[in-house]
């Protein structure tokens, strides 16, 4: 048991915690050591199986993370921008590998995230499925290939509770698109058309959010050229996918010198 990993899931009651927490439970690779929640939670002091609506497993939900992270070797993290940065910093200081799923992370969140990954190996990314993550690799590819004339648009899709907007994988394909085209995202953005708009600016990267339902995940990069589009897709209809992804990184992270990664790297394309 000893050269197996164990992993704290922070963020426990949350769609992604208890995927994460139920995958971790039935893993021969690691070992579920903690589970975190917020102050005042519910489930704080419980244990997380029962908690779940099942069985014990033998692991609390605790509102401290730092005596949390302290007895395991990775953390996965799939709460808010502020929750993170503040995990960040325990796990560097615990020398565990902190995976973040987190979307939403602005400027000074990631500068936070930066500091911590001096010290810890830190593995961030929008989205951690192997699928979603070769479309970002043909995204780039495509948009290399073709000039400003195609006009690019980014069409995401998720459930009625998310609270984000482009979503943090339509930004990873939006940043790959302007890879591909040499430019900065940042530069080309355009989201939130309403109104008259008037027409569309030339090399231009579009947005479009829908939410709605139980939607796990839909994402269109469109390339729209004069007589002619090319669509790529990718659908998720099971969360399971991110989370598979989140621990596989948990394990990867295992031995690497400490600096920040993405999945990419995870899963070497």
């Amino acid at each position: 048991m000893g050269d197996i990993p164990g992993i704290v899931v922070t963020g426990a009651s949350g769609r992604m915690g208890q995927t994460l927490i139920r995958l971790a439970a039935e893993s021969d690779k690691l070992r579920l050591v903690g589970c975190v929640e917020r102050a005042g939670h519910g489930w704080i002091g419980r244990d997380v199986g029962e908690a779940m609506g099942g069985a014990p497993i033998g692991v609390s939900v605790t509102d401290d993370p730092l005596e949390a992270f302290a007895k395991a070797q990775a953390v996965v993290d799939f709460t808010s921008p502020a929750a993170t940065v503040e995990f960040a910093a325990l796990a560097a200081q615990a020398r565990a590998v902190h995976v973040i799923g987190t979307t939403g992370l602005e400027a000074e969140h990631l500068a936070r995230i930066e500091a911590a990954s001096r010290h810890a190996v830190i593995v961030r990314a929008g989205n951690m499925s192997l699928g979603l993550n070769l479309l970002v690799r043909l995204t780039q590819k495509v948009a290399a290939a073709l000039d400003a004339d195609w006009d690019v648009e980014i069409v995401e899709a998720h459930h009625r509770m998310k609270v984000d907007a482009p979503s943090g994988t339509a930004l990873m394909l939006g940043e790959a698109a302007a890879a591909g085209r040499g430019v900065a995202l940042d530069a080309a953005k355009a989201s939130g058309r309403d109104g008259i708009t008037g027409a569309r600016e030339r090399g231009t990267i579009g947005f479009s959010a829908i939410r709605g339902g139980d939607i796990v995940g839909e994402h269109d990069v469109i390339f729209a050229g004069m007589g002619e589009r090319i669509v790529l897709r990718h659908l998720a209809t099971d969360r399971a996918i991110f989370a598979r992804g989140a621990l596989r990184a948990a394990l990867w992270g295992q031995g690497q010198k400490p600096g920040q990664y993405d999945m990419m790297d995870v899963l070497g394309i």
